[in-house]
């Protein structure tokens, strides 16, 4: 546990010179647990914008609202986690139009919750049957609904943005769950590797409870990661086994395995995410 007070604070630099702009400190405290210093910090997750806005999530320390010129709009204070084996803290929020949803999953106490962006007021918030995971929620569109869909150990869940109401779940994926869903084409892409491998492809437009179902059109059970997130590139889906770099492929539509476990020489340890640009990755 730490003895020392942190500093938890939004840069903001020129990015041609480095220089600071400007930097507000959002909270000093003394954190009420720690994290494994070789996995992350107390500023794991990562801050989002919409051009007019900057969002600082600093989990148990909260989430801040500033404007491009570092002046705070408003603040919100969720309390404090409790991580499994003391990890430390790292799920980000998400932002889709005028709404943050920020996944809440810990050893106590676990919920999703919806925010106005503008104003910081809560628009709904939904207990979770789950512990701790780190996995950043995703929202995608479904016949022009857009819904918000977390993955965790002990089911994948999909919520209504506008009301938090549970659209379906799905059991399959493993423990400590860490990687994002990703989607496209009307199927979403949920995965996992720690104690085992799970990717399971999802048909969106269903409802309830879609295990053993044909909702699933395809899994994949090997060589799956702990900690990157998968990438969803140009009809096909790009991922580490484990932490290592050892590059699977897989054809997003069908699951036919394209590229099986190939090791990267120059890559002997990896927990950034692939990156998708100009046909490369």
């Amino acid at each position: 546990k730490p003895a020392e007070t942190y500093q938890f604070v939004l840069l903001c630099l020129d990015r041609q010179t480095g220089k600071t702009l400007w930097q507000q400190v959002a909270r000093e405290e003394v954190p009420h647990e720690g994290h494994h210093p070789t996995d992350g910090n107390f500023a794991a997750s990562s801050p989002i914008t919409d051009g007019q806005h900057v969002f600082a999530y600093f989990g148990s320390r909260g989430l801040y609202c500033y404007d491009m010129s570092g002046k705070l709009q408003w603040s919100q204070d969720f309390g404090k986690m409790r991580i499994a084996m003391g990890f430390g803290e790292g799920s980000s929020p998400a932002l889709y139009k005028d709404t943050l949803i920020v996944n809440w999953d810990n050893e106590d106490g676990s919920f999703i919750i919806a925010l106005d962006k503008n104003t910081g007021k809560t628009l709904w918030k939904v207990a979770r049957e789950e512990k701790t995971s780190w996995a950043t929620p995703l929202v995608v569109e479904h016949d022009g609904k857009p819904q918000v869909i977390a993955a965790a150990t002990g089911k994948i869940r999909s919520y209504d943005l506008a009301t938090g109401k549970l659209i379906w779940e799905c059991g399959g994926l493993t423990r400590n769950v860490i990687p994002s869903p990703v989607a496209a084409d009307g199927q979403v892409y949920c995965i996992s590797g720690f104690m085992g491998s799970a990717l399971l492809a999802i048909r969106l437009g269903r409802e309830g409870d879609l295990a053993g179902t044909d909702a699933i059109a395809w899994s994949h059970k090997k060589n799956t990661p702990y900690v990157p997130s998968p990438l969803l590139f140009g009809g096909k889906l790009y991922f580490f086994s484990s932490n290592n770099g050892i590059l699977s492929c897989l054809d997003a539509k069908s699951g036919g395995v394209l590229i099986d476990a190939e090791k990267l020489a120059d890559l002997p340890g990896v927990y950034a995410s692939p990156l998708g640009a100009s046909g490369r990755v």
